[in-house]
């Protein structure tokens, strides 16, 4: 029943172990090996709609920084950045395991 789904994605998101994407209305898995909040940064490709996570610690600080400048305290960000992955840009078949 899709509100006993939305309750367990739910305590999922709490412990940290899925992100929700809002571009894709989507939940992936978290890949990150700490279980506390973490920076996340989402790349997703447009031409097959795989989606990395990375963890940029860098990117976070420029952001934290950059919304301080203007008054802004950021307590929590997830970027997600659309484009395309280096498989589908070399044109090269996709590797599956």
């Amino acid at each position: 029943a899709p509100p006993t789904v939305y309750r367990a994605l739910d305590f999922l998101q709490e412990q940290g172990l899925v992100h929700k994407l809002e571009r894709l209305s989507a939940f992936v898995g978290c890949v990150a090996h700490e279980a506390d909040d973490h920076a996340a940064q989402f790349l997703i490709c447009r031409s097959c709609g795989r989606v990395t996570e990375m963890e940029d610690h860098e990117l976070a600080h420029a952001l934290a920084d950059a919304a301080q400048r203007l008054g802004f305290t950021v307590g929590k960000a997830t970027i997600e950045a659309e484009g395309q992955c280096a498989t589908c840009a070399t044109g090269a078949p996709e590797l599956r395991a």
